[in-house]
């Protein structure tokens, strides 16, 4: 049996918060959502996570990440679309408005900044829109855009960091996920 090293264990530790998380919503939501809320919201969470912790690391959001994470929408809108197809038609036009905003705001910054933003970021804001619908995706990008801005000002004037220094924002997009799907 393989032993398990400590330079693993440190690799993965951060991934320990993604069920401290999905406990924390649960408890707090299980109870007054409903099933396909319940599963999206868990669903964007955990993929928000894993792309947090991704961009901390190695300031990259893998294509992989938002390929999963655009099927496994696809595969929970999949029965809704056929079971409910009244409640689901206003869900896509949500989950649109959602991409199309989201993504569409930080594709127009990346360009005009000339990549100041990631382009992970832009897939990002775009997958997770669809998750959040419009009125979950505006409120997350104002509150993880304003954090991110306050951290960035805050280090330059610790002088941590340059004013031609990049930070990562999804860990600061997924904050203001937080605050928006756990605890508002």
């Amino acid at each position: 049996m393989k032993t398990i090293s400590r330079k693993m264990i440190r690799a993965n530790l951060p991934y320990i918060g993604i069920p401290l998380i999905m406990a924390a919503f649960f408890i707090l939501h299980a109870n007054n959502m409903d099933v396909f809320l319940l599963l999206s919201n868990s669903l964007v969470l955990l993929f928000g996570y894993i792309a947090a912790i991704n961009d901390l690391k190695t300031k990259r959001i893998p294509n992989g990440l938002m390929m999963m994470m655009l099927a496994a929408w696809i595969i929970i809108m999949a029965p809704k679309i056929i079971f409910d197809t009244n409640d689901a038609i206003f869900l896509l036009q949500e989950s649109v408005l959602g991409l199309v905003v989201g993504g569409g705001l930080f594709l127009l910054v990346y360009l005009i900044s000339r990549k100041g933003l990631g382009g992970g970021d832009v897939k990002f804001m775009s997958c997770a829109g669809l998750f959040l619908g419009l009125g979950g995706v505006i409120p997350v990008m104002l509150f993880g855009t304003v954090l991110a801005a306050l951290t960035g000002l805050a280090l330059i004037l610790l002088k941590k960091i340059g004013r031609t220094d990049k930070i990562p924002l999804v860990p600061f997009l997924y904050i203001g996920m937080l605050l928006v799907i756990i605890a508002l």
